[in-house]
């Protein structure tokens, strides 16, 4: 009897299109390891394709490597999360990467909502994302991450992440991100970095430009408090289109989720011209 591998290699492949009677379907599905999604679900109706991206291992560990790469076809609507938090655990010597790839086609629609990212003690994890949206696409989408354990005082000394994110539009880069996290960095109690937060986010919202009411009203929303705290940035982009980032720092993953899902819920009717539907995922 052969030997489990101490590290896993996963990749999976998602394709949506969108049929001649307006329903969205996951045309092609494939995966190797354990990477998979199961059953797409329609609560929204036959437009909107839900479907949630399944990771059976207990979690990362050092030397795993994950890559997912989701397209979203012309017409169509995606909805994708994961059943609960991805968890990081300790290298062992071995850095562990996900890469993350997307594209939404023109007249496309997606909503990307994994919940958090746990990096426990000596973790050693990089996560890259690149989405690709076509002039006419709209998309909305966030990644929270933990650092180590908050219920510890220190929650999380030895460490590394390195985060790096582009959002590119017809093949142009309009946002780019780099930046590595170490446990004893002074980026992490910087008044000007984390300010001493265990949980940072970022939620990214593309589509027809926000009027200044629409976005006056999602400034409204954003708290400024001693456990959490949020950011706005709006630019404007080519053809009355245009790229919201929402930045959080809070002290607790499920304060920063909710916050981060009544903002989705406010942009999702402007944007992707459909109300808000949280996943059933979410009340079990």
């Amino acid at each position: 009897m052969s030997a489990l591998p101490d590290t896993w290699h996963a990749s999976l492949m998602l394709s949506f299109t969108s049929q001649v009677a307006g329903k969205t379907v996951l045309s092609k599905r494939r995966h190797e390891g354990p990477l998979l999604v199961q059953k797409a679900l329609y609560p929204e109706g036959p437009a909107v394709c839900h479907a949630a991206i399944l990771h059976p291992p207990s979690g990362i560990a050092g030397g795993d490597e994950l890559s997912i790469d989701v397209h979203v076809g012309v017409g169509a609507h995606a909805l994708l999360t994961t059943p609960g938090a991805t968890r990081w655990y300790k290298s062992n010597g071995r850095s562990s990467v996900q890469h993350t790839h997307i594209r939404v086609e023109k007249g496309a629609r997606l909503d990307w909502l994994p919940q958090e990212n746990i990096f426990f003690e000596q973790a050693d994890a990089a996560l890259h994302s690149h989405v690709h949206i076509a002039g006419g696409g709209s998309a909305i989408g966030w990644e929270i991450n933990q650092l180590g354990r908050v219920e510890k005082t220190t929650h999380w000394d030895e460490g590394r992440v390195m985060l790096a994110s582009t959002l590119y539009l017809d093949g142009t880069p309009i946002w780019l991100e780099s930046g590595e996290l170490l446990a004893e960095g002074s980026l992490r109690h910087s008044d000007t970095g984390l300010a001493g937060f265990p949980v940072l986010a970022t939620l990214w919202a593309f589509g027809e430009e926000l009027t200044g009411e629409q976005t006056d009203d999602l400034a409204g929303l954003l708290p400024w408090s001693a456990t959490l705290r949020a950011g706005l940035t709006c630019m404007r982009q080519a053809d009355a289109q245009g790229l919201t980032l929402v930045r959080v720092l809070g002290e607790h993953a499920q304060d920063v989720r909710q916050l981060l899902t009544r903002l989705w819920a406010h942009l999702r009717p402007a944007l992707l011209r459909i109300p808000a539907v949280p996943p059933r995922l979410w009340s079990t």
